[in-house]
């Protein structure tokens, strides 16, 4: 039985565009499928801030930023928290990402045309231990052109592949068996859904109007996680954050469905940490929204006043920014699952930055005028839409109003006018002095000792009852789905690992399906800026192991 290409490749992603790019750098020929239409090629990436883990880079040096490969092994080891018999391989992944991350990942990028804004964010700052969990410095490296500009340089090189006949699309394809010849697997099956004209994101339809059958001497999954897929999401919620929240908004689109994993399993591959996630506790609903439940997280400045639901501040260290699981673990613990940001204009304008590529319309479009506009506008246009129209915020002059806003949003009155005011009064008494033993306000000034949050990251410290830094703000922040950071188990070579351990022949897997690598190179928790990434290292790794398997 002839083949019908040297590899097939499931999921057109980044992952996917990665490992088919570098298929076609070695002249093998693939059969690209995804269950979504052509418009949504490049996946969740597409709709990313485009952030990128580097180390040492030149921009963090510009910033006087010192970073080394042993201290981002330290931040990322003390983040993974690897205490499991199965974190061998991710163990191994993650060291060997940080060498990539250290060496050739910026030049390697830089040759294909991908560009950094000049600052650097600083995200997961952990705030516990030197050796515990968070960025010890920035790291955060922001694409220019956000997502779409991630996504570019692997597309182009998959469609040059295209139209050298090296590459076929099968689009509407949606994978639901891999099936073996004398114990190698080199035969996938399916269903081919119906043709869509849904815009990118937006739901495409999923009624059946046949079948497929393709052959190939190896098959690479690369087809994303489960965060589209709430029930999943639930029954994989891990013990140690308490119950699963009965209300969760979607950071991805629904075709982010998790189906491929067990079609993987069922072909014999170890599905490995999938207690092991990744979601945000900042997350809005988008007053504008592309799929179903769609929310957008607030990616925050230090200086917004985090409370629970009966407006208590969160425990140290748990201030906007500083450690997201850790934060998620303590809100499953209150009885309620959603907070509260309490600040105003001064910090809303400086500070609240929201993620992805649809949100970003002067990085996304590259534009340098946009970006020095939003630099000097009092608060950024899309911030402003939603102080607008967002079902989130409750905007007020005066604190009294504020708390009677909160209070109906959820209709409840759990937030007490007489406490808020004390919380508040004392943190404003703590800012008149450049020292203080409030450990959030510290934080806010050693956030400012960093030049890249001092020009547009952290507010200058302010009293947030001074009238001139009104109005005053509050935002609900709910439970916002994101990642996997289990998945497919995986060595080095990217090969698919089977429950004794042994390769599954023919099978290999990258991105997301993998959990970025290993089957969970994060551990428990994210350093941030190191999806894409994963996505891009696996997605190589995987595309030169199978072009040599097959050549």
């Amino acid at each position: 039985m002839a083949y019908d290409a040297d590899v097939i490749v499931i999921g057109a992603g980044l992952a996917g565009l990665v490992a088919t790019a570098e298929l076609v750098e070695a002249g093998r020929s693939v059969i690209l499928l995804d269950q979504e239409p052509e418009q949504s090629i490049g996946g969740q990436a597409h709709w990313s801030l485009g952030g990128l883990f580097l180390v040492d880079s030149p921009e963090q040096r510009r910033l006087r930023v010192r970073d080394s490969r042993e201290l981002a092994l330290q931040d990322w080891l003390g983040t993974a928290g690897f205490d499991r018999e199965e974190d061998h391989w991710p163990r191994k992944w993650a060291e060997a990402y940080i060498d990539f991350a250290a060496g050739e990942k910026r030049s390697w990028l830089h040759a294909q045309g991908l560009r950094l804004f000049p600052v650097v964010g600083w995200a997961e700052r952990g705030g516990y231990e030197a050796t515990g969990h968070g960025n010890s410095v920035p790291r955060f490296h922001i694409t220019w052109g956000t997502g779409p500009g991630v996504v570019a340089p692997f597309e182009r090189r998959v469609r040059v592949g295209a139209a050298k006949g090296l590459v076929r699309f099968r689009f509407r394809h949606r994978v639901t068996g891999l099936g073996r010849t004398a114990g190698t697997v080199d035969t996938v099956t399916g269903e081919i859904l119906e043709p869509s004209a849904a815009a990118r994101g937006t739901a495409s339809g999923r009624e059946v109007t046949g079948t497929f059958e393709l052959r190939a001497q190896a098959v690479i999954v690369t087809s994303g996680g489960i965060g589209g897929n709430h029930d999943l999401v639930r029954a994989q919620w891990p013990r140690r954050l308490g119950n699963p929240p009965a209300k969760l908004l979607s950071g991805v689109p629904a075709h982010v469905d998790g189906l491929m994993l067990g079609v993987a399993e069922e072909a014999g591959a170890r599905h490995i940490n999938r207690d092991r996630m990744w979601h945000y506790t900042e997350g809005i609903e988008n007053w504008n929204p592309i799929w179903a439940r769609h929310g957008i997280r607030i990616l925050p400045g230090p200086s917004s006043l985090w409370l629970d639901a009966r407006g208590r501040r969160l425990p140290v260290p748990l201030f906007p920014g500083f450690d997201t699981l850790g934060t998620l673990e303590h809100i499953m613990r209150s009885g309620y699952e959603y907070t509260w940001f309490v600040l105003d204009r001064k910090i809303i304008g400086k500070e609240f930055a929201l993620s992805g590529s649809e949100q970003n319309p002067d990085l996304t479009g590259k534009s340098v005028r946009d970006v020095i506009g939003r630099a000097r506008a009092d608060v950024p246009a899309p911030v402003k839409a939603f102080m607008d129209h967002g079902v989130d915020f409750v905007v007020e002059k005066d604190l009294s109003a504020l708390v009677r806003g909160m209070n109906a949003l959820t209709g409840e009155t759990l937030i007490d006018e007489a406490g808020l005011r004390r919380e508040i009064v004392g943190r404003d008494r703590e800012i008149t002095n450049p020292f203080t033993k409030d450990l959030q306000v510290t934080a806010i000034r050693g956030a400012r000792a960093y030049l890249g949050d001092r020009l547009i990251r952290t507010a200058a410290p302010h009293r947030l009852l001074d009238p001139a830094a009104g109005p005053l703000i509050a935002v609900r922040l709910n439970i916002l789905t994101r990642k996997s950071l289990g998945g497919l188990e995986t060595d080095l070579s990217s090969r698919v690992l089977t429950e004794d351990g042994t390769a599954l022949p023919g099978v290999y897997a990258a991105g997301e399906a993998a959990g970025f690598g290993g089957g969970g190179v994060h551990g428990y928790r994210s350093l941030e800026g190191t999806f894409l990434g994963g996505c891009m290292f696996s997605g190589r790794a995987a595309g030169r192991a199978a072009a040599k398997a097959v050549g």
